[in-house]
């Protein structure tokens, strides 16, 4: 690059990236390196890291200045000390914040123009303030981010969990249906802000463990069941793991009957047997798809029959 930075590395994106992949990563990477966020040790290292991450965003969020980036490696031949410090006529600085900002393009013409993304959200999500030079005032309390583990029965049935975080201490509720990822919002209870304002929020992400007998997939389960040759060829009956309302886990079983001649990766639906629907009622399907597997020892006159069947 023309001025020894790769703005793509910096946000850890692909130079394909959407805008809103961008937009994203910035979001992501600026809550995690924002100097209020780290220890007073750790403050100079996560500034500096900070204004790199803004310099990147401030480019490759702008159409025109990422176009003339991929092309010449660098937004703008009069850059400079882009980011370094506060340019003549810019407005007020706030850490690693070297220019002006409003949300409808600018002040006085010196503004930095990032479509519908306002960077200062960034503080107001996080921090509960806006942040520019110090001038506005906070108008929010902290909002709060937590991961919360999850047994793969609450998920199923629903539960009540009480919680202990930096706010207090409050009973969760766990919906019915719960998949792992689902992020939850408690509106005000988060962190109290100054008198006169608005308390955060708090968020709760679910991590929630699986059984190994499937996977998920939206409402469904997926399930790979192994096959004799035997029971292949013949046909059988085999059981297959489903979600089970009537189990105190959340799973049981159902049988599952094989045609004879069944081929390698044949598929088979169970109807209403998957995850129960969140915020909604039923289930959804369970996807059985079947691998045959070939036996590697035949005693001799197991070989025979084949032998004979080839013959026929």
């Amino acid at each position: 690059m023309a001025n020894g930075k790769d703005y793509y590395n910096i946000l850890g994106v692909s130079k394909t990236a959407s805008a809103e992949e961008i937009k994203k990563a910035y979001r992501k990477l600026a809550r995690e390196h924002h100097p209020d966020a780290v220890g007073a040790g750790d403050k100079e290292a996560a500034e500096k890291r900070f204004k790199e991450i803004n310099e990147a965003y401030r480019v490759l969020g702008d159409p025109e200045k990422r176009k003339t980036f991929d092309t010449y490696g660098t937004a703008d031949p009069n850059m400079g000390g882009f980011g370094q410090g506060q340019r003549p006529g810019a407005g007020g600085q706030w850490g690693p914040f070297n220019y002006s900002y409003t949300s409808n393009g600018g002040a006085n013409g010196a503004g930095q123009d990032f479509g519908d993304f306002d960077p200062f959200d960034i503080f107001e999500e996080f921090f509960g303030f806006r942040g520019a030079g110090g001038r506005r005032a906070p108008h929010k309390g902290k909002s709060l981010y937590y991961e919360l583990n999850v047994e793969f029965a609450e998920a199923i049935f629903g539960a009540e969990k009480e919680i202990n975080v930096e706010s207090g201490k409050f009973t969760v509720k766990i919906p019915q249906g719960a998949r792992d990822g689902l992020e939850l919002k408690f509106p005000g209870r988060g962190m109290p802000g100054p008198q006169g304002t608005v308390t955060g929020d708090l968020f709760l992400t679910l991590r929630i463990k699986k059984p190994q007998q499937f996977n998920i997939s939206g409402d469904n389960l997926v399930v790979t069941k192994e096959l004799d040759f035997a029971t292949a060829a013949l046909g059988g009956v085999i059981e297959v793991p489903v979600i089970d309302l009537e189990q105190k886990t959340g799973i049981g079983s159902a049988k599952l009957k094989i045609p004879a001649g069944t081929d390698y990766g044949a598929r088979f639906i169970i109807r209403s047997k998957g995850m129960p629907r969140l915020q909604s009622k039923g289930q959804g399907d369970v996807l059985v798809q079947v691998a045959v597997v070939t036996p590697k020892k035949l005693n001799r006159k197991q070989k025979e029959l084949l032998e004979e069947f080839l013959k026929n």
